[in-house]
């Protein structure tokens, strides 16, 4: 049996399971004569392997507000009915990826800005501790690579001080194993309506999205 297929078979019984035997991932039973003994807890388990993850009850990123690079605030809400579509980036200043997204981002920035593209970059310091700068000295280098799209306030997109745009995000746009962001630029592509309608590996190269991003503009 290959590799994807007993993943496979090993889902449908984690999901048949609790149909059959009395077993609950709130609270793991199993009943035996009449009686129910609790065995642990299998939420975590199945959250790991499905894609679990904080939730959010937002219904799109208009209803955030996040800081400049000064620390004041911004409402996303002053982009809705001014653009099309969104690209949010998670970005870091010395990452493998740093040169290829910094060299491709603005070009996509520059081709389908006036089109209705807008970029939201959030540097992030929590993958390898590649964006340790300041955001002065962030806003200097991206500014130096072309970067004209806002890049905003270093924030965390990951655990308990995550960003609550992020919670939306990943709740919106999970993924098997887990809805946390993985590494450095991460991409969601997002509608004129502020809903993500994408989500892209960090190795997904800008260039790469460059037809879905059409979709929307």
């Amino acid at each position: 049996m290959s590799v994807l297929s007993f993943a496979s078979v090993f889902l449908v019984a984690l999901i048949a399971f609790p149909l059959v035997s009395g077993f609950t991932y709130n609270h793991v039973s199993v009943k035996n004569a009449g009686r129910s003994s609790k065995v642990g807890n299998m939420k975590g388990l199945l959250d790991g392997i499905l894609g679990g993850g904080k939730k959010s009850s937002a219904e799109s990123i208009f209803e955030f507000e996040v800081e400049d690079s000064n620390g004041k605030l911004v409402k996303l809400s002053d982009y809705s009915g001014k653009k099309k579509g969104f690209l949010v980036v998670n970005v870091a200043s010395a990452c493998g990826l740093t040169a290829s997204n910094y060299q491709e981002l603005p070009q996509l920035y520059e081709k389908y800005g006036e089109e209705g593209l807008e970029i939201l970059a959030f540097p992030c310091n929590q993958f390898g501790a590649q964006e340790p700068g300041s955001n002065a000295e962030i806003q200097k280098f991206a500014k130096a690579r072309g970067a004209e799209f806002p890049v905003f306030s270093k924030i965390d997109v990951n655990g308990d001080a995550e960003h609550p745009l992020y919670t939306y995000l990943k709740s919106e746009k999970g993924e098997l194993g887990g809805n946390d962001i993985k590494w450095n630029f991460s991409k969601f592509l997002v509608d004129a309506e502020g809903k993500p309608t994408g989500r892209y590996a960090p190795t997904t190269s800008p260039l790469a999205i460059e037809d879905d991003i059409k979709k929307l503009l």
